[in-house]
């Protein structure tokens, strides 16, 4: 019976919208309801009289010098606890009427569907619908504990890698293992070595790696703590690569934002330092 009460109210609902344009702009059935033509016509011009709207607030908010209110930033896991959570204390004392609302994920979101302001994004940029700023470089290097190394010897060419316990990661989104790239010889090389541990995340794999697990690859920015507190060295620096790079996103309804270009402006004073 409250099945029934709630569709004749979602019927009266659906009705009334139609009623003062004098069209029907839904066809509806006991199974689905659908836009008419009148009605994908009428959503289209709703859909941009919303964006018009919202970049008069946009351009309204730029009219003030300091950022306020509320920034979302979408980052993924690894970024957001390495390189966006130190910085936040720093920038919140220079923004305070700033609140941060950090989202981290390894999903890709969608920036604009979900209502994001700022993405921090690794690797190729697809979405041409954003505009973006580098923020560093993803730069990939092996590490050991120094009890492995004294224990097993510190390999000086990839192709010592077979002589030595690893340690690796694999993807979440694709479940598939990370490729190790090298530069040798002025050519790019990648190599899957033969792995005792794999681990889905990137802290998890530099656990291992502290605790005298082998030899590992892993961004620099992950492993900076580590190497500062002894407890992790660079291997194989020579042949270290940048593989791809880390880069700010956000929607053209935001480019006046101040909110967003206090995380988007030059290096030296943005939220995202990649070292």
């Amino acid at each position: 019976m409250e099945r029934v009460i709630d569709a004749a109210r979602k019927g009266i609902i659906i009705n009334g919208a139609a009623a003062p344009f004098g069209v029907r702009l839904f066809t509806r059935t006991t199974q689905s309801l659908t836009l008419t033509s009148e009605g994908r016509d009428l959503h289209e011009r709703a859909l941009r009289l919303l964006r018009e709207a919202e970049k008069i607030e946009q351009a309204a908010l730029a009219a003030r010098a300091e950022p306020a209110g509320i920034l979302k930033i979408a980052a993924p896991l690894p970024v957001g606890v390495h390189v966006i959570g130190p910085a936040l204390p720093c920038f919140r004392e220079r923004y305070p009427k700033l609140a941060i609302d950090v989202r981290l994920s390894d999903r890709m979101v969608d920036i604009i569907e979900e209502g994001i302001d700022v993405a921090i994004r690794v690797g190729d940029l697809a979405d041409s619908r954003l505009l973006s700023r580098r923020l560093g470089p993803h730069r990939l290097c092996a590490y050991a504990s120094p009890a492995y190394l004294a224990r097993r010897g510190t390999p000086w060419h990839p192709d010592d890698l077979v002589d030595h316990e690893c340690a690796n990661f694999r993807f979440q989104s694709s479940g598939q293992p990370l490729r190790w790239p090298f530069q040798i010889d002025g050519r790019f090389v990648e190599l899957t070595p033969t792995v005792g541990v794999t681990v889905d995340a990137s802290d998890g794999l530099s656990a291992v790696l502290v605790g005298g697990g082998g030899i590992g690859i892993s961004a620099t920015y992950i492993a900076a703590p580590h190497v500062a507190g002894g407890e992790l060295v660079p291997v194989l620096e020579d042949y270290a690569v940048e593989r791809t790079v880390v880069t700010a996103l956000w929607p053209e309804s935001r480019r006046a934002s101040p909110n967003v270009q206090g995380v988007s402006c030059p290096p030296r004073r943005n939220l995202c330092r990649i070292n």
